[in-house]
């Protein structure tokens, strides 16, 4: 009698097995030569730097401390982290002055940047605005339709209709919808996450993905290099190849020391068929949909994108894979997957770059807090925002808008917890309205506003999403989705106690210490 067939959370433990590593293998393992001659590297740089010291005379340093603070200040960066610079100078002159000009030559991603260049060129084409949409947009409302032409001239991110959109407000109803997604699979799958993660959720897709691929179904996947260093081997894409899916890492970790390691790749895309996407600030690893509890009940919201707008998202997603190519691959076929479907509404999916001197999520959440009219309401995980972020957050409240925003109760890192709360006081007395989600940590990314716009996806409020990481996300307006975020939000807000005056002043000392300190590190963190 042939051998009963194994259940498909046993095929999952399985599968979700290859490769992992044990005790023996992470110590003496690829990692941990990376990670010494990362630190090699690092010592003998600042070794060169403390040697240095000897040849500096004090009056010297003094002025060639002003040279450099001048040459930052009229660099064309965020104040806030022309700050942070200008501090560090002051204090560790012999180390900072030769650190920021290392960084500032860029040399770790100059290459990068010209690839990315050359390909955004070279696709600029492929998805034009079309006229109705944007015409129709600029009748119903011009201020949006402003935005809309904004994504459009800065990043050729059109506006689309003909689109659907349905919001899941935790990750567990995401997954599922995913997996239904995933086993419908004709004809391609990528796959583009910030984290992927051994366990039950990476081993329930990775079943279907070995499925499709033996299917004849074409399978990519794209992680960021940082997985390697805690997550995953670092051959894991050849083990995935193995099985028949394509799959890479956006900025492996190397063992040579460069600023491209600071800008990674935290977008969250799935896109099937063309036909559907999914983004959202859910990532591939079990917490995020509450297998397990590492910070209390982890919130986590996504969104399903169907139609025409799904090609945004495509192009997003080989744009970045082809970065590594020499070549740039005919995406015609993939875009024209894309058909009609049916939705109201406008959607606009967009990315940000760090490498396009355009701070296009940031530029997107301000406009959101400067058009609103009755109230602005923002789920992040992270607030740790520059002066014209906090700028733009007090005035909509002094207008009368009602602001709230809901960040984590449970901390997922002590020291950007105590920095998010560093925040609190001045927005609190501003009129901003915070909460904190008790049940545990709030990992969605969304902002609401007036019953008519919405943006979810994998941008934090924070200084490395809105300044240094590639991020994506879809701005909609009018479709049903804004209605179930808002009512989301809602249901949200009731587990959520509210900050007042009194809980900022009678904040631990240590952790208002510890926020007091990194506050200038900020744009650093």
């Amino acid at each position: 009698m042939a051998k009963e067939r194994k259940s498909l959370d046993e095929e999952a433990v399985l599968l979700l097995n290859k490769g992992k590593r044990g005790f023996f293998r992470l110590i003496f393992g690829r990692t941990t030569i990376v990670v010494l001659l990362l630190a090699a590297q690092f010592a003998l740089l600042f070794a060169g730097f403390y040697w240095m010291r000897d040849y500096t005379v004090y009056g010297g340093s003094m002025i060639l401390d002003l040279i450099v603070a001048l040459i930052v200040v009229n660099r064309p960066k965020n104040p806030y982290i022309k700050i942070t610079w200008i501090l560090l100078i002051m204090l560790f002159p012999v180390f900072a002055i030769p650190f920021y000009f290392y960084v500032d030559a860029d040399w770790g991603h100059r290459l990068v940047r010209a690839r990315l260049e050359e390909i955004g060129q070279e696709t600029a084409g492929l998805l034009p605005q079309q006229e109705e949409p944007r015409r129709t947009l600029e009748e119903a409302d011009p201020g949006m339709a402003g935005l809309a032409s904004y994504l459009w001239r800065m990043g050729r991110f059109p506006v689309w209709r003909n689109s659907g959109t349905d919001y899941y407000p935790i990750g567990e109803k995401a997954f599922s919808a995913m997996l239904e997604e995933l086993e419908r699979a004709q004809e391609f799958i990528f796959l583009e996450y910030f984290i992927i993660r051994e366990g039950y959720m990476w081993g329930r897709i990775l079943n279907v993905l070995e499925r499709k691929a033996k299917a004849g179904v074409e399978v990519r996947v794209l992680y960021d290099g940082t997985c390697a260093l805690f997550d995953l081997p670092y051959h894991y894409p050849r083990q995935l190849e193995e099985l028949g899916i394509r799959c890479r890492m956006c900025a492996p970790i190397k063992p040579l020391v460069s600023t491209h390691y600071n800008n990674r790749d935290h977008r969250k895309i799935l896109v099937v068929d063309g036909r559907c996407a999914f983004t959202g600030g859910i990532n591939l690893s079990d917490e995020y949909i509450n297998r397990t509890h590492p910070h209390g009940h982890w919130k986590d919201v996504a969104l399903r994108v169907t139609g025409e707008a799904v090609k945004s998202f495509t192009l997003m997603f080989l744009q970045i894979w082809n970065a590594s190519d020499r070549g740039i691959e005919d995406c015609t076929r993939y875009l024209a997957a894309s058909g009609p479907a049916e939705g109201a509404g406008w959607v606009a999916p967009y990315g940000d770059s760090p490498f396009d001197d355009e701070n296009v999520a940031e530029m997107v959440y301000m406009d959101i807090l400067n058009r609103a009219r009755k109230y602005v309401h923002i789920m992040t995980p992270y607030l740790i925002i520059d002066h014209e972020m906090v700028t733009a957050l007090l005035f909509a409240a002094k207008r009368g808008v009602d602001v709230k925003i809901i960040t984590p109760g449970w901390p997922d890192k002590k020291t950007v917890f105590a920095l998010t709360r560093s925040y609190y006081k001045e927005l609190v007395e501003g009129g901003v309205q915070i909460y904190e989600y008790s049940p545990g940590f709030i990992h969605a990314k969304s902002f609401v506003s007036d019953g008519t716009t919405a943006v979810t996806g994998s941008i934090n409020l924070d200084y490395r999403s809105l300044y240094l990481h590639f991020e994506c996300a879809a701005l909609m307006y009018r479709t049903p989705a804004v209605e179930a975020i808002e009512a989301d939000f809602q249901a949200t807000l009731a587990k959520c106690r509210q900050i007042t005056r009194e809980d900022c002043r009678k904040d631990k000392l240590t952790r208002r210490v510890t926020g007091w300190l990194l506050r200038p590190l900020a744009p650093l963190m």
